[in-house]
């Protein structure tokens, strides 16, 4: 693992960068909407965070992440993509000028993948106001699609699809935000409506095809914003969210020919202790036979609270058996803000 020093997003040199991702769409015009676009741009601002080498996801997040945050409230809340902050111990932000902010992690929700921190100093730059949904986000709306930097790293872009994600680390949003072109910075990247002004998601994958029609375009993945509301109290006084839990496995999931294969376990996760290895497939769940990731997550979490037993279909090599597999909590395999 000491080989690893970043990833998700791209580099940001001292907080503050010299060089950034070329841009390959067009920069939004601010002639062309009527809101004060360089106050709520100035919400979204880089950010680098550090993980010590013991974490468990220092292994497949890095050590050392760099992304984007959104400033949500006047006294330093801000809100990003949660893989940039999981188990992280130091954060900086960068303010106007040459400023740098120091801040903590205060929360991170994995069922949604939003991030929070706070700043120890008070931002002198305005917060940006919250969606209370995004369901006016359809196919071929216009969007900002915005990274720190200002108009010029600010995308005039379009809803290509919203549509179900189901991502390999056991990892499922029912109704995400596609957008296209590509920002190329777009961990923790601001969804903006152009006519009010207002963020309406946080940007989390680099995706190929992100209408579903046409693999030769590039695009990007938005968490909405309906999903914060629900669990923003929860985040900020207990650092995840409360009430029951998924029930949780450790594995990374591909879809490969029809079929469900492991491609990684976490080790020391309750599949790793019950002997799942990479490169099973996974043919049943609770006998039910699953070929896609959708039909697995359902499955899965329909099994209970976390703790559940839960029976595979496992195929390894030759042969198949049924393994039970004792579920956990993914939080119990990390560790929590230092707050909390």
């Amino acid at each position: 693992m000491t080989n690893i020093k970043h990833s998700n997003g791209h580099k940001i040199d001292d907080v503050l960068p010299t060089s950034e991702p070329e841009m390959v769409g067009p920069s939004i015009n601010p002639q062309s909407v009527k809101i004060d676009l360089e106050t709520i741009l100035s919400a979204v601002r880089p950010i680098k965070s550090t993980i010590p080498i013991d974490c468990m996801s220092a292994a497949t997040l890095g050590t050392q992440r760099e992304g984007n945050a959104v400033l949500i409230d006047k006294e330093g809340l801000f809100l990003t993509i949660g893989y940039l902050l999981v188990e992280s111990t130091d954060v900086m932000v960068g303010g106007l000028g040459k400023q740098v902010l120091h801040a903590q992690a205060v929360g991170y929700d994995h069922e949604t993948g939003f991030g929070l921190l706070r700043s120890i100093e008070k931002p002198d730059f305005s917060p940006i106001k919250l969606a209370s949904n995004a369901d006016h986000l359809i196919t071929e709306k216009r969007v900002i699609v915005a990274s720190h930097g200002g108009v010029r790293r600010a995308l005039d872009a379009r809803i290509a699809d919203r549509r179900l994600f189901a991502g390999s680390w056991e990892y499922m949003l029912e109704s995400a935000i596609f957008t296209a072109p590509l920002h190329p910075s777009w961990s923790g990247a601001a969804l903006i409506d152009p006519e009010t002004g207002l963020l309406c998601g946080i940007g989390s994958l680099f995706v190929q095809d992100p209408s579903g029609e046409d693999e030769n375009v590039q695009g990007n993945m938005f968490v909405p914003i309906d999903l914060l509301s629900s669990i923003l109290n929860d985040m900020i006084q207990y650092g995840k969210r409360t009430g029951p839990s998924r029930p949780w496995l450790g594995i990374n999931l591909s879809e490969a020919m029809g079929h469900l294969v492991i491609s990684s376990v976490f080790e020391g996760g309750p599949a790793d202790r019950a002997d799942i290895r990479p490169g099973d497939v996974i043919d049943h769940i609770e006998d039910q036979f699953v070929d896609t990731l959708e039909a697995y997550y359902r499955n899965l979490w329909s099994t209970g609270e976390a703790g559940a037993p839960v029976k595979l279909g496992i195929v390894r090599g030759a042969s198949g058996s049924d393994i039970f597999v004792r579920s956990g909590n993914r939080h119990d395999f990390y560790k929590l803000p230092l707050k909390h």
